[in-house]
């Protein structure tokens, strides 16, 4: 007589940890992992792992309890509205450099809009590490 013995495996649904804030956050304030705290949720878009936000800047207020959407997390500014930055145009065998003033706060990364003090042309550019300004073709 052989036995046969059925194993049964019920698929349930995977749930995912979602990071809130653990406080109000204000905007242009840099998260620390103390303001994180996981929840079993699964909300895309939103903070899945605290390395994704530790050591970035809010964008907008994030309240308590609620997920933080990666849209509305960033790098930490470097570059504050109105300030004048170096702007920087590379072409194929030519580097204009010239001074330009910050139409917008960005972080490295941002693209923002920036006028070019000599000409008052407004250009869009990309924010370098640096605080430069790198101009878009």
């Amino acid at each position: 007589m052989i036995r046969a013995a059925i194993l049964c495996l019920l698929a349930t649904g995977a749930r995912a940890e979602t990071f809130v804030a653990a406080r109000t956050i204000p905007a242009q304030t840099v998260i620390r992992a103390g303001d994180l705290v996981g929840q079993d949720l699964d909300v895309p878009g939103a903070v899945s792992d605290p390395v994704q936000a530790i050591g970035m800047e809010a964008r907008v207020a994030l309240y308590a309890g609620r997920p933080i959407p990666l849209a509305d997390i960033g790098f930490p500014a470097v570059v504050e509205r109105n300030a004048i930055v170096p702007m920087i145009f590379t072409g194929t065998a030519i580097q204009i450099a010239t001074e330009g003033r910050a139409l917008d706060r960005a972080g490295p990364g941002d693209v923002i809009r920036v006028m070019n003090l000599s000409s008052r042309n407004t250009v869009t550019a990309r924010i370098g590490a640096d605080g430069a300004a790198h101009v878009l073709p």
